[in-house]
């Protein structure tokens, strides 16, 4: 056993067992597993260690700690901690999303500090793909700005697309800098990103005015109705019906028979079956409680759809102007 041949990992695992199992423990906790495997790997060779390989490690230890003195930190996991420790749920969670986009890839930030307008005005000649491809990254605000002000004509397009879209290639970064490069300067991302999919232009959509969302989901439905009803049931849900007033909610629920409505009701918070019970007789209300009570177990995909029906019948009722809705974003037994 010579230093000079020594690996690495060797001289770590020389140094740790000089130290002492205690020592080594410690420094184990500060480990991943996989670099834990590899020291012990190593020690698992050792038999012997000679008094001048011994006293050469710890030379070699000694000259590491001068030439990096100071302090070592996981500054990623750092400024996570940091920002989650922040006051307000709200503010925390929008600065953890913009932190963890910041640092997976910077190659579209500069889009996020233009104007919605000036940032259409850009795009609007791209394919939408491209177009879809960047909103996607963007905070879903300022996307619904952008998409807000570009060509009618290529809205539903780029929504449909942004739906379809789960992760990106830093090759199809790059080739999206290239094209925007002499415009705003963007720059090369390195790893795959998360991007777009239905969650994405929920979130969009949302955020839109003017009821532009409600435009593109019909034209999205000519190209693929599935995707604008799946669309659809994460926009609005059985839970938001609970910020209807009471005579938007009784108009629904003289469509809803009380089983179907005992159903829907199994997995509900106790504010929306309130709400429920509160608009329709005591006598009704007192029955369903009862069946509820006695309800065994079933599935939870039969009660999802039975709360979509009802979501349906109240955005029937939207489409024919009888009330207005708000925008909101298995088979286990329940």
């Amino acid at each position: 056993m010579g230093i000079e041949t020594l690996t690495g990992i060797n001289r770590v695992a020389v140094l740790l067992i000089c130290l002492g199992e205690e020592a080594t423990a410690k420094v184990f906790e500060e480990l991943s597993d996989d670099e834990i495997r590899q020291v012990t790997r190593a020690m698992s060779t050792i038999d012997h260690i000679p008094i001048d390989i011994k006293e050469k490690v710890f030379s070699s230890f000694r000259e590491s700690q001068n030439r990096f003195a100071g302090l070592f930190v996981k500054g990623g996991d750092f400024a996570q901690k940091a920002i989650a420790a922040t006051s307000g749920d709200k503010r925390s969670k929008f600065l953890m999303d913009q932190f963890l986009s910041g640092t997976e890839t910077k190659s579209l930030e500069t889009i996020a500090l233009m104007a919605p307008l000036m940032v259409a005005g850009l795009l609007q000649q791209e394919h939408p793909q491209t177009v879809a491809l960047i909103l996607s990254t963007q905070h879903v605000e300022h996307a619904a700005e952008i998409l807000t002000h570009l060509p009618e004509e290529i809205r539903a397009d780029v929504a449909y697309r942004i739906s379809k879209i789960e992760k990106v290639s830093p090759v199809v970064l790059s080739r999206i800098e290239d094209a925007l490069h002499l415009e705003i300067g963007l720059v090369s991302g390195k790893t795959h990103k998360k991007v777009g999919g239905v969650d994405a232009i929920v979130g969009i959509l949302n955020r839109m005015k003017n009821k532009l969302d409600v435009d593109i989901l019909e034209d999205m439905e000519q190209t693929d109705p599935d995707m604008a009803e799946e669309i659809r049931k994460k926009m609005f849900t059985f839970e938001n019906l609970v910020a209807l007033d009471g005579r938007s909610l009784q108009m629904i629920l003289r469509e809803v028979n009380n089983d179907s409505l005992t159903l829907a009701l199994k997995i509900a918070s106790e504010q929306m079956r309130e709400k429920i019970f509160a608009n329709m007789s005591s006598r009704a209300a007192d029955m369903i409680r009862d069946d509820l009570e006695a309800m065994g177990p079933v599935r939870l995909s039969e009660v999802e759809l039975m709360q979509q029906s009802i979501v349906k019948i109240a955005m029937k009722l939207e489409e024919e102007g009888k009330l207005v809705l708000g925008s909101g974003g298995g088979d286990e037994l329940v």
